[in-house]
């Protein structure tokens, strides 16, 4: 899959690069990655996969990763940051927001979205500060927005982080691209081939290493967040990880899923921090299922609209016939498409 023109989006004085990825006419997906690293890293197959089912697909960089905004102030190392009061260059609302501005840029009012890591964290703070833009979502490797400090202790694998913490390469360009890979490799799933040719395509494109600079993933993970609870979402949410995932422990899959509204919890065998490639379709397809949740009848409807017809003498027949004429939309209390 070739490289779309990078396009341009604004937030007040931050600058968002994002990509159309194709799919004109299929529904808006916008998909949000994880700290310090690009939008390259999403795999073109999965991109492949998604637009096949049926999805308009975009990516965008977030602030201080790939070709988007980078800001100078220091921070604290990157898991310390998750646990500073200090608010640093900017907040979680900032970061969702900055969603919005991609949204606005692309001409879309609404769109699914699908995070992964950081970015499955970001997506639940779009959709609770921003949910008439949302319409489905789905959570990949991340943990929960209501997490609280003590929490995200227990769902981080610190033994992990502290190997991450070793990795050292020289400077320049070759460096660059074996820090990206070793990361790559570390992130693998246990249970699947890793795909060197196709990691290494991808982190290529990016200009410099989108991990080498600990102060911006810092920034990134301790953007402070007040905007809500997940208790208030009330749209189609999946949340997945896998079991063998080296950075967070399942638990943080299963409180996610148990703080939002009827979410759908799918834990994979054998999948670590990265999507594999033997998953892209698996993936899709789970993220195809949860944006077709978002056109049913809410919870309850079809219930509500089977007792009102009864009451008011309606029977099946006179039900089938309205369904079957054009101008008379179904009665879920949303407009006919």
């Amino acid at each position: 899959m070739s490289m779309s023109p990078t396009g341009y989006a604004r937030n007040g004085n931050v600058s968002l690069a994002y990509e159309d990825h194709g799919g004109a006419g299929g529904e808006p997906l916008l998909l949000v990655m994880g700290s310090a690293v690009s939008r390259r890293w999403w795999p073109p197959g999965l991109i492949a996969a998604l637009i096949a089912r049926g999805f308009h697909v975009a990516a965008f960089d977030n602030r201080d990763a790939g070709q988007s905004t980078r800001f100078p102030a220091a921070t604290a190392h990157p898991v310390t940051a998750l646990f500073r009061k200090r608010i640093p260059a900017y907040t979680g609302e900032d970061l969702a927001d900055d969603a919005a501005a991609v949204m606005d840029a692309l001409g879309w009012k609404s769109a699914h979205l699908f995070g992964h890591s950081n970015g499955g964290l970001r997506v639940q703070r779009i959709a609770i500060r921003h949910p008439a833009r949302v319409r489905s979502l789905v959570c990949s490797a991340a943990v929960s927005s209501d997490a609280g400090r003590l929490k995200l202790l227990r769902y981080i694998k610190f033994g992990f982080v502290a190997k991450m913490a070793r990795l050292k390469f020289p400077e320049g360009r070759e460096g660059d691209i074996a820090l990206s890979m070793a990361v790559s490799r570390a992130l693998a799933s246990p249970g699947y081939p890793f795909d060197e040719a196709e990691a290494l395509a991808r982190v290529e494109q990016d200009e410099v290493s989108s991990v080498r600079d600990p102060k911006a993933m810092g920034r990134q993970l301790g953007a402070h967040w007040s905007g809500g609870r997940l208790a208030r979402l009330r749209l189609p949410v999946t949340v997945m990880q896998g079991d063998a995932d080296q950075f967070l422990r399942t638990s943080a899959a299963r409180d996610l899923a148990k703080a939002v509204p009827g979410a759908r919890l799918v834990i994979f065998p054998g999948v670590g921090h990265d999507i594999p490639p033997a998953m892209w379709g698996r993936y899709a397809d789970e993220i195809r299922a949860t944006a077709s949740r978002a056109h049913e009848p809410p919870a309850g409807a079809v219930a509500r609209i089977a007792m009102a017809a009864k009451m008011l003498g309606v029977t099946d027949t006179d039900r089938g016939r309205a369904d079957a004429d054009p101008v008379h939309p179904r009665e879920y209390g949303e407009s006919a498409t």
